[in-house]
């Protein structure tokens, strides 16, 4: 097994320049750590609260955006879809399509984006058992998916909390695919400010050295330079100038650990 790779960014796209400036201080310390990391920004956020919520450029616009931010960094993509209708224009530029935790088990999503050639990332939702997973990989599979990827990110602990179960790494890498652990998603506190999402970001260190010394294939981490500003998920982000420092105490784990 070798170093695990990184998907980082925004929740979603704030403007054009906010993302771009997020991007090319990931890059530097992709190319300082001599990491794999992968850019990630949603264009919608469909899955949102409240109506009032901001949720993003659309679509078009969005994945000009992430076009545009991959011709000028090199970075890799990675973004969201929520209907089959989405899978065709975010394969153009994505090289991962993800699938967001609560549509999980939306098999024609799974369908269509597997058959875009593109790699899928699907996060497990809050309320499925990890040994269910196992389904999701067979949908992805069958249909003809060659580079299949599973995120951890917390269960449900009854009403508005998380919790995560380190047991499930093993579970979901023994069907033989690539486990990430989304380590800013897993300590969010789901619809806990009224219409919107509260979070208990210190402890993001502690859950992703847990998930480093399981060896797990990769990390997710939402980052924002200004996390109280953010337009969605700033009470679990990352603060962007924490990142070089984590990554390097997450690269040194894993090295003891294997």
């Amino acid at each position: 097994m070798g170093e695990p790779f990184f998907i980082s960014g925004p929740c979603v796209i704030e403007s054009f320049e906010h993302s771009l400036k997020i991007a090319e201080r990931l890059k530097i310390v992709r190319e300082d750590l001599s990491i794999d990391l992968i850019f990630k920004a949603s264009y919608d956020k469909a899955n949102r609260t409240s109506l009032e919520s901001y949720r993003g450029p659309g679509l078009e616009r969005g994945c000009e955006i992430l076009k545009e931010i991959k011709k000028r960094t090199g970075l890799k993509i990675t973004t969201d879809v929520h209907e089959t209708i989405q899978v065709e224009k975010v394969a153009e530029v994505a090289d991962m399509i993800q699938i967001p935790a609560f549509l999980c088990r939306q098999t024609d999503l799974l369908v269509e984006s597997a058959k875009s050639g593109r790699a899928v990332n699907v996060k497990k939702g809050q309320f499925v058992s990890p040994y269910d997973m196992k389904f999701v990989v067979e949908k992805l599979s069958k249909s003809g998916c060659k580079e299949i990827y599973l995120t951890e990110r917390g269960t449900f602990f009854g009403y508005g909390n998380l919790v995560v179960d380190f047991r499930g790494i093993k579970i979901m890498k023994d069907f033989g695919v690539p486990v990430i652990f989304d380590a800013t998603h897993s300590v969010q506190k789901p619809s806990t400010e009224s219409g919107k999402s509260g979070g208990d970001p210190e402890f993001i260190e502690t859950l992703s050295k847990c998930a480093a010394s399981s060896l797990v294939d990769g990390f997710f981490f939402e980052v924002h330079d200004n996390p109280s500003k953010a337009l969605s998920d700033g009470a679990n982000a990352l603060k962007l100038d924490k990142f070089k420092t984590l990554v390097t105490k997450l690269l040194k784990i894993e090295e003891i650990s294997r």
